[in-house]
């Protein structure tokens, strides 16, 4: 089975055999699975009418379990952006029922941003389809290449933690 990475690799090689092109097989693969799945991921999503940033602050909020609910610090962490990105965030969820904003009990002067049942109907939603379509790029995989797939994974991952 060949892929057009092969190719890519191939030509490479005639032109440039002093170099070790084993990254090039690897992360050009790795590039194009990324711009499928984030083309999947948006689909999954518009048929929930929500968008990816709007997805990952609902996700950290129902991940969070009962109440759903995170301090804007801890969606800040959840989410990897601003305190100025997530104040916009959280006022445009607010906009459209998905989030509420409310006092938090321990400290008079914090809030905290919990999930609303539209939200949390929103972001389940989307879950799901987002998995069906994940499932789909796995199907030519057995359970043990998921696993040892997940595990390589991992191993380039984590040094970036």
């Amino acid at each position: 089975m060949r892929d057009e990475v092969d190719e890519l690799v191939e030509a490479w090689a005639r032109e440039r055999a002093d170099l070790d092109l084993a990254p090039v097989e690897v992360f050009s693969r790795i590039t194009r699975l990324a711009r499928r799945l984030d083309l999947a991921r948006r689909e999954a999503f518009a048929a929930h009418h929500v968008e990816s940033w709007e997805f990952d602050v609902l996700a950290a909020l129902r991940r969070a379990g009962p109440p759903y609910e995170l301090s804007p610090k801890r969606l800040l962490h959840e989410t990897l952006v601003t305190s100025g990105t997530m104040t916009n965030r959280v006022d445009r969820l607010v906009a459209r029922d998905l989030v509420e904003r409310l006092p938090d009990p321990r400290d008079r002067r914090g809030v905290l941003v919990r999930l609303t049942g539209e939200g949390k109907a929103c972001v389940d939603g989307a879950f799901e389809a987002l998995l069906a379509a994940e499932q789909g790029f796995m199907t030519g995989l057995s359970e043990d290449d998921r696993t040892r797939l997940a595990a390589l994974l991992r191993t380039l991952l984590v040094p970036f933690a």
